[in-house]
């Protein structure tokens, strides 16, 4: 009798998620064009003229481009600016769970950026892309004028990530969990946890809506948040040692109260050890720098694309 009391709590949870996802697919679809490149389909949106030096915007984990959408569109008066959605997140699919670190993503973000005609760009990230920004910079110099840096993962830290990141990735149990509970328990907690991301500063109004955070819940996405955030640790650590070789200007703007991405242990050790780099730490500040600060952070990447413009400029000349 338990068994079937089980089975039947399941399947009506199932349906539920099935059910869940259609309806935030509904209320969110996808604002840009898809590309493709070996290994994902990247979901790509495009804003501002096409000229100057051309802006790649990164999110975070546990997001999707929407979450980087006022500060491009910011940008996008005067600049092209390109949003993705990162390999398994938002509307961008990725074909192996396995591509969770940096690198193979890095090496997707880089062909699509080819397939779009952009030569060097600068490139603004949040959080876990910072490892993804560095590791753009490593293997693909080429396409990156700068890195601007807000609150970046960058270095491997004391312990792991949340408990159920490790549930979610486990061999059976991890699938049945997507399928079943996460989107249903995850829809109560959204707005909960985006607030604890936020802190100490306030979340916006509307933020989980207007930043199309319910995507995340979906059992393909969720399963994949799960995968980058379980092996970036590992991933930092072999890749940290290269970071003095890059040479593109970075600047790395973090908060002082970050819970959520130490400063102390990720920033700060960027800022002396890449061969080009100024960090800016704001007091008071927490994790979402982008909303925290937005003046700034515009002021810096403009301030950025004037001095690479008047340095090709002198190139030319001479």
């Amino acid at each position: 009798m338990f068994l079937l009391i089980l089975l039947a709590a399941l399947a009506i949870l199932a349906l539920v998620t099935w059910t869940g996802v259609v309806l935030v697919q509904r209320a969110h679809p996808p604002q840009g064009r898809f590309v493709d490149v070996a290994g994902a389909r990247l979901h790509v949106l495009e804003l501002g003229p096409q000229r100057g030096v051309p802006i790649v915007m990164l999110h975070g984990a546990s997001s999707n481009l929407e979450v980087m959408r006022p500060l491009a569109e910011r940008l996008a008066r005067t600049h092209r600016v390109i949003l993705l959605d990162r390999p398994g997140h938002g509307w961008s699919t990725r074909e192996s769970f396995s591509d969770s670190t940096p690198q193979p993503q890095a090496r997707m973000i880089a062909e699509a950026l080819q397939k779009l005609g952009l030569g060097q760009a600068i490139v603004v990230a949040h959080s876990w892309s910072g490892a993804l920004a560095l590791r753009i910079a490593l293997d693909h110099p080429d396409r990156v004028a700068g890195l601007v840096m807000l609150a970046p993962v960058a270095y491997p830290w004391p312990g792991g990530v949340s408990q159920y990141n490790y549930a979610v990735t486990a061999p059976v149990i991890g699938g049945l969990l997507a399928h079943t509970i996460t989107l249903p328990l995850g829809l109560l907690l959204a707005d909960s946890g985006s607030r604890s991301v936020f802190a100490p500063q306030a979340m916006p109004n509307n933020f989980v809506q207007d930043s199309a955070t319910r995507l995340l819940l979906r059992p393909r996405e969720f399963v994949a948040n799960a995968w980058d955030l379980v092996t970036l640790r590992a991933a930092m650590a072999e890749q940290a040692p290269r970071y003095g070789s890059i040479t593109a200007p970075i600047t790395i703007i973090a908060g002082d109260v970050d819970k959520t991405v130490s400063t102390h242990i990720h920033s700060q050790p960027l800022a002396s050890t890449a061969a080009n780099a100024k960090l800016i730490v704001l007091n008071g500040v927490g994790h979402m720098i982008q909303y925290a600060a937005p003046d700034l952070v515009v002021s810096e990447i403009e301030a950025m694309a004037g001095a690479l413009t008047s340095s090709s400029a002198t190139a030319a000349a001479n």
